[in-house]
C-alpha cells in the first residue's frame, strides 16, 4: 500500500440506511483499501487507504453518503498499519461487524 491511511468517523442516521454498503461499494470502485462498521453509538466508522487525493475524495464523498442517510459529521484522522490490518485477511476492503 502507498498513500495514506485516514481513521474516519460518520456520525447522523447512518445506520440502517445502507451506509456500510455503500462506502463498500464506493471504496471498492475507487480501489481503496480498508474497511467499515458500525458502531453501538450509532456512528459509522472506516479506515481508508490509497492516494491522499482519491482518499480525500472518499472522505468527502462519506459527507454525503447514499440517498436515505442524513450526515451530521464526518472526523478524519490519519491512520495506521495497525487500524489498516483489522480488515479480513485477503480483502481489500472488509465490512467488519459491529462494536
Amino acid at each position: 500500500m502507498s498513500g495514506v491511511i485516514r481513521h474516519v468517523t460518520i456520525s447522523g442516521r447512518v445506520q440502517g440506511v445502507g451506509y456500510r454498503g455503500w462506502v463498500d461499494e464506493q471504496a471498492n470502485a475507487r480501489g481503496l483499501e480498508g474497511w467499515v462498521r458500525n458502531r453501538r453509538d450509532g456512528s459509522v466508522e472506516a479506515v481508508f487507504a490509497g492516494p491522499d487525493d482519491v482518499v480525500t475524495e472518499m472522505i468527502t464523498a462519506c459527507g454525503r453518503g447514499p440517498f436515505s442517510a442524513r450526515v451530521a459529521a464526518v472526523h478524519a484522522a490519519s491512520g495506521n498499519s495497525d487500524l489498516l490490518n483489522q480488515r479480513r485477511a485477503g480483502e481489500r476492503f472488509s465490512v467488519l461487524p459491529t462494536i
